[in-house]
């Protein structure tokens, strides 16, 4: 079981933080990173679209062969992913304890401005913390 990676999505679909977290993941530059992300934006909106059964918030889960991505939705539209092995059981409490972690040290934080890339070491730590253990 691993964790690979962490990104956080605005809900225009930029990406406002991203952190690998783990070996193994192919170096990509930061624009690939932003095309990476405003691709999952899209995704996650047209599978919140294509529910059958009513409304949906979007895909929650999208795996591959080797991996999968375990996506967060929050009230405000802010996206948390997490990049794990498949056999990864934790992403879900892992994601819950991310989403605490950016509402008391980003979105506190006076100098902060929403929608805008996370420069805040608090969080930072945080995320460090959470992934150790």
């Amino acid at each position: 079981m691993a964790i690979w990676g962490l990104w956080v999505i605005n809900k225009a679909g930029g990406l406002v933080y991203q952190r690998n977290l783990g070996d193994g993941l192919p170096h990509l530059t930061s624009n690939e990173y932003l095309v990476l992300a405003g691709t999952l934006h899209g995704i996650h909106a047209i599978t919140a679209r294509l529910s059958p059964t009513g409304t949906s918030s979007g895909a929650n889960v999208i795996s591959g062969e080797t991996f999968k991505l375990t996506i967060l939705l929050t009230a405000t539209g802010t996206k948390f992913v997490l990049l794990t092995s498949l056999a990864e059981n934790t992403a879900d409490t892992v994601l819950s304890k991310v989403y605490e972690a950016y509402s008391d040290a980003v979105m506190k934080n006076p100098f902060h401005t929403p929608e805008m890339p996370i420069r805040t070491e608090g969080f930072d730590s945080r995320i460090t913390a959470i992934m150790s253990g």
